[in-house]
């Protein structure tokens, strides 16, 4: 079992930023695929952002432009740089990981560990 935590959330006007960051308990961080969720309310789980053991990244269509996602393996930490938030954004995100089995790919639709979660709301 992987830990994962989650920093960095909280509530911010519209068109506002926060950055999220994410820190893993792996010893070999650097191997491993790492990923943002969100939970909005009424809706599914769905994939944000991903990140290769590479440095690939991939979005999802609704935070592209807006959101970064980015990892410093010798903190053995993930972030997500928010910009332009809208109130649709609002809900529980959570940091996921994986190992796969190429440095080069990520993934928006699994993850093996999970974090608790932490809490962004953008008020209008």
């Amino acid at each position: 079992q992987v830990q994962l935590a989650e920093s960095g959330g909280g509530s911010v006007q519209a068109g506002g930023s926060l950055r999220l960051a994410c820190t893993s308990a792996a010893h070999n961080f650097q191997l491993y695929s790492m990923a943002w969720f969100r939970q909005i309310p009424g809706k599914e789980r769905e994939g944000v952002a991903c990140i290769a053991s590479s440095g690939d990244a991939r979005y999802a269509d609704s935070v592209k432009g807006r959101f970064t996602i980015s990892r410093d393996d010798a903190k053995r930490t993930m972030y997500l740089e928010m910009n332009a938030l809208k109130p649709e954004d609002t809900g529980m995100y959570y940091c996921a990981s994986q190992l796969l089995s190429v440095d080069y790919a990520c993934l928006l639709d699994s993850a093996q560990y999970w974090g608790q979660g932490t809490q962004v709301t953008v008020t209008s």
